[in-house]
């Protein structure tokens, strides 16, 4: 019994592969067999092998890619696919790959299909895909079966359903079941009305749009559906409100980037700077040259741009800043008018340099692979390059805030916010505070460039577009006042996400500021009013 049973595995194991993979030879050459009705068998029986080579054959088939070779007799037609070659065609066989040359156009007879057998070759290769050992695969078809499936398809589902041990791919399937019912008009009504409960369950714009088209009847079926359908339009208002959360707090945290800098220059010194934006521009350029750098000599840390770009930028735009308090802003205090005009005319100057520098066209700056892609909370979509800039404006925004209160610099600074003259007295050197202050600031509204190459593009214009949303965010919060830049950043972000969509990206911006006027007549001092003898003065 030993020997015969060794003997058996022996031969199993040196038996050559082609000589395996004969076992759908007879079903392949099927295919090419009667009618179409007979070929549409064929394709079910080759299917139910479940052999690994089935899934391409039959692509190739509904493709018009499978030919019959000439053979000299029927028993020995073989089945091959077919390239087209010049006046010839490029074959290899179809069971087990081998090249078999190239042949003459007449040499070969095409395998012809029409719209039923192309509905037979697609429900086989459903079914070959919900019985795939990956689940990924599985998952993708029964995502393309709820979309699609019709009565044919029920009991394909039936049978993955009865197969499946995967709780969550159980469940998509016996979605795309219901889905299936609810397209079946002679579907047991019970059935159809328990298949409603299924895709109601769902919650997605998919489930809805399906259902509406259930709902458009009479009977049960359509009451049921109606009522999914009210339910499911509840919960998307819900998801799509915390979308425009999200969205708020996303455009919130750009907003902080860009205006904490200006509040703290503007809350020091008192100075309209409306060459903040072309920091933000400065910080994004430098992002755009680092990369560049790295992309032509060190490819390999490209994922390490931005680490290697937020030092610099901050570090070039805050030389830029203090370059531009020593030589024009510390000769105009006290003199907000040309304060002005002097910065208005910086920003042009510097727009100007970067566009003979760099050229006017937008530059590109690429997202490391840690930023790319994005995730699923529920009906919600959040990218990863904007959850990691809303993570990196805290880190900002709570480094600044220790910065100030916790550092002598800070010290100094506040002392000069609440009295100049007073800190002045004391010993200060309000100019130098003056100086380093305005570098500070520039310096994070080029970390604000950084951020913002990741979502919009590089151009001498960045600026331009963040620089009112900037002084809105310090008036409404409060000037000078950290706290009250955080709040009005993300309540102007959030309010922003729920206007535009009703009114429109411009009137949106017109009536967020119509709002912030009539509030600024009852605070004239913001959200989050600075104290001080300045102020009582």
């Amino acid at each position: 019994m030993f020997i015969h049973l060794l003997a058996f595995i022996l031969a199993f194991v040196a038996t050559p592969l082609a000589a395996q993979e004969q076992d759908i030879s007879a079903e392949v050459r099927a295919l090419a067999e009667g009618g179409y009705g007979d070929r549409a068998e064929a394709v079910a029986a080759l299917a139910a092998t479940g052999a690994p080579a089935v899934a391409g054959i039959l692509a190739e088939m509904r493709a018009g890619n499978l030919h019959v070779l000439a053979t000299d007799g029927a028993a020995d037609t073989r089945i091959v696919i077919a390239r087209s070659d010049g006046d010839g065609f490029r074959i290899r066989d179809a069971v087990t790959g081998e090249d078999l040359g190239r042949v003459g156009k007449q040499d070969v007879e095409k395998i012809r299909v029409n719209n039923r057998l192309r509905r037979a070759i697609d429900d086989a290769t459903s079914a070959l895909t919900l019985k795939s050992p990956d689940p990924t695969v599985r998952m993708a078809a029964a995502s393309n079966l709820f979309a699609s499936a019709g009565p044919g398809e029920i009991q394909l589902l039936e049978d993955a359903i009865a197969s499946e041990n995967d709780p969550a791919i159980r469940k998509a399937f016996a979605a795309a079941r219901a889905a299936a019912l609810l397209r079946d008009p002679d579907a047991d009504e019970a059935a159809r009305t328990d298949a409603v409960q299924i895709v109601a369950a769902l919650g997605t714009l998919d489930a809805n749009a399906l259902l509406s088209g259930a709902a458009s009847g009479e009977g049960p079926v359509a009451e049921a559906a109606a009522g999914a359908m009210a339910a499911i339009q509840r919960e998307l208002a819900l998801w799509d409100a915390g979308q425009n959360i999200v969205y708020g707090a996303s455009l919130g945290s750009v907003l902080l980037l860009a205006a904490i800098g200006l509040a703290i220059t503007f809350g020091v010194m008192g100075v309209i700077n409306l060459a903040h934006g072309e920091m933000v521009m400065i910080g994004a350029y430098t992002t755009f040259v680092v990369q560049e750098f790295i992309r032509t000599s060190m490819p390999g840390l490209f994922d390490l741009s931005l680490f290697i770009a937020i030092p610099l930028a901050f570090l070039v735009a805050g030389l830029v800043g203090i370059a531009i308090e020593r030589g024009i802003i510390r000769w105009l205090y006290g003199r907000p008018l040309e304060t002005l005009l002097a910065t208005w005319g910086i920003s042009l100057i510097l727009q100007q340099a970067v566009r003979s520098i760099f050229g006017p066209t937008n530059r590109e700056v690429g997202n490391p692979s840690w930023m790319s892609g994005s995730i699923e909370l529920g009906q919600m979509v959040l990218t990863w390059n904007r959850i990691w800039i809303f993570v990196f404006a805290l880190i900002v925004f709570f480094g600044l805030l220790a910065i100030l209160g916790k550092t002598r610099f800070g010290l100094y600074t506040r002392a000069v916010t609440q009295n100049r003259e007073m800190a002045s007295a004391m010993g200060i050197r309000t100019g130098r505070v003056d100086a380093l202050t305005f570098g500070l600031g520039s310096g994070i509204a080029g970390l604000a460039g950084v951020a913002l190459s990741q979502i919009d593009n590089v151009s001498p214009n960045l600026g331009q577009g963040y620089i009112i949303d900037s002084f809105l965010v310090v008036v409404f919060g409060g000037v000078g006042n950290l706290w009250g830049t955080l709040t009005g950043a993300m309540m102007l972000g959030v309010l922003n996400k729920f206007i535009e969509p009703q009114f429109g990206a411009v009137l949106g911006k017109i009536l967020v500021l119509v709002l912030i006027i009539l509030f600024i007549q009852k605070r004239p001092r913001g959200l989050f009013a600075q104290r001080g003898r300045a102020v009582e003065a």
